[in-house]
């Protein structure tokens, strides 16, 4: 076996020369003195009929390159031989690894018709030379070798096709695979960077906001300067904590029951607002009927809240901000107001930039809600979402 397959490797890199040996190897079985299967003994070798066999096996070193031309030279001299009685012992081999060749390389229609072409003209000269009729066995034989040739020609040539189709399909499922890979991965980062953005960037606001606070105050209110130092430490504090849970998503093992993301809720609105109200005046109001929410609505509205609270602090320092909540049937309405300069500076070019109201935007498209953000008439900055949460889907 492992002979055998060594012949084949070096059959398939080395093509023609396989078939030059196989040629070759028919010329010199054409030449032993051995009588056609039923047929007449034929005439002693002579020069015609070693010049027949040698242009019959000589063709086939080119079967591979032009299939039909030499299934045409190899039926034509196959028929002479006949027709000469000069048919050497391997011309019906000849003709059938030529038909095998033809089936093998072309469409199925071009073999059948190239078959039955060749079968006929080969049957007709064994029928004229041997003067029996076409179901004669010798003839039924010799039409056999080529039905087989063809039928088995083209059993490989579908099964090479088949292959083909399976790797090609094998091959778009990796490429698809690795597409959805990619966006997988580059969704999940923007997931994190807007995460560490809306945490990170929150605290620092509120760290800046009381850490001003406290210096104003150091001299003449020690008392509330501490207390302004004690909302920095908390602040840092939880900082760190978000972050540290953040990181733990990225290390946790696929096992795991972690939970996947910081779930900060509108529970704590009001220590958020506390947070900024120290060192800048901030309210805010519930209009409708307070419910439970979809966790992802829920999450959203608090991080939109969270971003607006701190570019107001941001790009209005000291400016007056409104925060009100309306609870209806259909979900939540956001709106953040505040009486500053209006629109926020533009963000400048590079990694990170405009991650504060492109955040909003695809937090409040992520759960099916629009988002708006834009100056006031009146003066000041005003962001607005409408997150979708029906009444009957969130009780």
């Amino acid at each position: 076996m492992g002979r055998l397959a060594e012949w084949r490797r070096a059959v398939r890199a080395h093509p023609t020369g396989g078939d030059a040996a196989l040629a070759a190897l028919l010329f010199v079985v054409s030449l032993l003195p051995v009588d056609p299967p039923g047929g007449p003994p034929r005439d002693p070798l002579s020069v015609g009929a070693l010049l027949i066999s040698l242009t019959g096996c000589g063709a086939l070193v080119l079967r591979r390159r032009h299939p039909l031309p030499v299934l045409a030279v190899v039926t034509g001299t196959a028929a002479l031989s006949i027709l000469v009685e000069q048919a050497r012992g391997p011309f019906v081999l000849s003709v059938a690894l030529a038909a095998y060749t033809v089936a093998n390389r072309t469409d199925r229609r071009t073999a059948a018709v190239a078959g039955v072409i060749s079968a006929v003209m080969v049957g007709a000269a064994a029928v004229v030379t041997l003067g029996v009729s076409w179901v004669d066995p010798a003839v039924v034989a010799l039409l056999l070798w080529f039905g087989v040739a063809v039928a088995a020609g083209d059993a490989v040539r579908s099964r090479r096709a088949y292959v083909a189709v399976l790797e090609e399909r094998a091959l778009r499922a990796e490429q698809t695979r690795e597409e959805e890979a990619r966006r997988r991965v580059a969704e999940e980062r923007l997931r994190i960077a807007r995460e560490l953005h809306d945490v990170v960037a929150h605290h620092i606001a509120l760290i800046n906001v009381q850490a001003g606070v406290a210096g104003h105050l150091l001299r003449g209110q020690p008392d509330a300067a501490e207390e302004a130092l004690g909302h920095v430490r908390t602040a840092s504090r939880t900082v760190l904590d978000e972050l540290a849970t953040v990181l733990g998503v990225l290390r946790r093992d696929e096992e795991t029951d972690a939970p996947v993301e910081p779930a900060p809720s509108l529970n704590r609105l009001d220590a958020l607002v506390e947070g900024f109200a120290t060192g800048q005046p901030v309210r805010w109001t519930v209009a409708g009927q307070p419910r439970p929410l979809p966790t992802a609505v829920d999450v959203a509205a608090y991080r939109i809240i969270q971003e607006s609270l701190t570019n107001a602090h941001r790009h209005a320092p000291g400016a007056a901000v409104a925060v009100r909540l309306r609870y209806d049937p259909a979900g939540l309405t956001i709106e953040v107001r505040d009486d500053g300069v209006g629109s926020p500076p533009p963000a400048p070019a590079g990694p990170g930039s405009g991650m504060g109201l492109l955040g909003m935007r695809e937090r409040a498209e992520s759960v099916g809600g629009t988002f708006t953000a834009g100056p006031r008439p009146a003066g000041g900055f005003q962001v607005r979402a409408d997150l979708p949460a029906p009444q009957e889907v969130a009780e």
